[in-house]
């Protein structure tokens, strides 16, 4: 941990957060309470900026690094800005991937506890919802009051870990009563609906109604049965009081950022909670917020899910590309990949707001590419900026600063959403693979068709869709690079999210619980003779 942190009374000065409002959680984190919202002197009065991408590869493409860099970059310009991050996961930690917290100079710190247990509000999401699953299997112990149908109970088990022996298990081994012997499984807590219902919940009262709705599975008259009908909803509340509210932070050159939740980007919204969005935007001039994956995955959920729900419209994008992300789009070439950059280019103009294309630069990178990329941006009529933050922090943010600044100040954002509440699954699932994909059309397998008939006549067909797919290709095929039209999107499954507020459709083989590599992160992580997390 970098030794230069400000106290974390000094980071929410910054933000002019009173006192009364902070709850510290060491020296350098605390939760903001939920208060402030009720307070009448911060009123909404920043903007909110969203970061998103083109079509990314396995390493990705920086939209993290870019988005802290930005924030700071804000901040250098005199600019009151803060980041509404999410929280990472522990499964990308040790896997693959790594921490999500940034890196270089465009880090949020302390970056070793975040990446590791932060402030437990991971551990409290999988608390309430393995909760929830026990009072499940409880139900069906003790007499099943409710009629639950064992063979229809669809709540899993959760745990914050790669770990792909828990894919599938069975429960009550080798028991006598109703519901023993029932094969179900775990995923990882980041795709937890529990996940999704606190960073889509507005206060604590919205959190309850959001819990007691959850479905856990139907009866045996075919009629679901929820949280609530289990009396699982104020036990829910008691693991997840402190964890509802957001993590104020500080990034690596002391710019306020605000830490909460971790939802998936393709099975569910992908963005920080919308609590962390309303404390941003009362609280600072430039509010910048993540969405995950590319501008056709979080940034169309954002979009069509968040936004109606929070009612904050956001101002401008920030669509961050690579060389390297633009090449391999285009199988190795360049200029055919910029294909890929010209459809995301459309998808956020499509939703109604300005683009700036952030360039983020790799070490590898010749000049030569960069300069063709941004003259390409450049003939093609969008902003670009070239984005340093990870070598340079905020000063080589400092274009990309001052370029989103012009495009909010420009005022032509006019946010909209791609289908109406009153259409059917169906259509919306349509509209969004027709508009935002670029398919022809849409295949709904038998499966997934007597699911939305079924969600459809529980009162659940008005919702808004969170469509689950590859974010390696704007198709449902990750190999299929580049911007193709005249293809198909195949929905397989449907799954209701009835407590977040969307049905998933599911398009393809979603991995809920990723497995380990052979060689792990975990095989570089430790701890040091003075306690310091080392390897990370």
């Amino acid at each position: 941990m970098p030794n230069s942190l400000l106290p974390i009374e000094t980071i929410a000065q910054k933000l002019g957060i009173p006192e009364q409002y902070l709850e510290k959680m060491g020296p350098h984190t605390a939760k903001v309470r939920l208060g402030l919202l009720d307070d009448s002197s911060f009123p909404r009065r920043g903007k909110l900026v969203l970061v998103t991408a083109t079509t990314p590869t396995a390493s990705g493409e920086g939209k993290t690094v870019t988005a802290i860099g930005l924030t700071q970059g804000l901040e250098r310009i005199g600019k009151r800005a803060v980041i509404t991050s999410r929280e990472p996961s522990l499964g990308p930690v040790f896997g693959i991937k790594g921490g999500a917290a940034g890196g270089g100079r465009a880090r949020i710190e302390p970056a070793e506890k975040i990446n590791l247990h932060f402030n437990g509000d991971f551990h409290a999401i999988s608390s309430a919802h393995n909760l929830l699953a026990a009072l499940v299997d409880t139900e069906l112990f003790h007499g099943n009051e409710l009629g639950l149908d064992p063979a229809k109970v669809t709540w899993p088990r959760t745990m914050d870990m790669n770990d792909r022996a828990l894919r599938n298990i069975v429960v009550s081994a080798g028991g006598k009563r109703e519901g023993a012997n029932r094969a179900t499984g775990f995923l990882i807590t980041a795709a937890s609906e529990v996940m999704a219902i606190l960073a889509l919940a507005k206060d604590r009262r919205d959190l309850r109604a959001r819990l007691a709705a959850i479905v856990v599975g139907s009866n045996k008259s075919g009629q679901p049965v929820r949280a609530g009908d289990l009396n699982a909803t104020g036990a829910m509340m008691a693991l997840l009081a402190e964890a509802l509210m957001p993590n104020l932070a500080q990034t690596t050159e002391g710019t306020p950022a605000f830490v909460h939740c971790g939802p998936f980007g393709n099975i569910a919204h992908g963005t920080s909670s919308i609590i962390s969005h309303e404390m941003g935007i009362r609280l600072a001039d430039y509010a910048i917020n993540e969405a995950g994956f590319a501008s056709d995955l979080g940034f169309e959920k954002y979009m069509d899910i968040v936004m109606p729900t929070s009612g904050i419209r956001p101002s401008a994008a920030v669509l961050v590309s690579t060389v390297q992300s633009v090449r391999s789009q285009g199988e190795g070439d360049l200029e055919r990949g910029f294909a890929n950059l010209r459809k995301h280019i459309a998808i956020v103009r499509g939703f109604g707001l300005p683009a700036v294309v952030a360039i983020n630069r790799f070490p590898k990178d010749t000049d030569a590419d960069l300069a063709r990329l941004q003259s390409w941006c450049a003939e093609y009529g969008a902003t670009s900026a070239f984005s340093e933050g990870f070598a340079r922090g905020a000063e080589g943010s400092v274009e990309l600063a001052e370029a989103v600044v012009r495009a909010v100040e420009g005022g032509s954002a006019a946010p909209i959403t791609v289908y109406d509440r009153a259409d059917s699954a169906e259509e919306k699932i349509t509209k969004v693979a027709r508009t935002v994909y670029g398919a022809e059309g849409v295949e709904f397998a038998p499966l997934a068709q007597e699911k939305l008939e079924r969600f459809s006549a529980w009162g659940y067909g008005h919702l808004p869709v969170c469509i689950a797919k590859t974010q390696y290709s704007l198709t449902d095929n990750p190999k299929r690079l580049g911007a193709p039209e005249g293809w198909t999107l195949h929905i397989t499954d449907v799954s209701l999210s009835a407590g977040a507020g969307f049905l998933v459709a599911i398009s393809g083989s979603m991995m809920l619980m990723p497995g380990l590599p052979k060689e792990s992160r975990a095989l570089g992580i430790d701890v040091d003779d003075d306690g310091n997390v080392i390897g990370m």
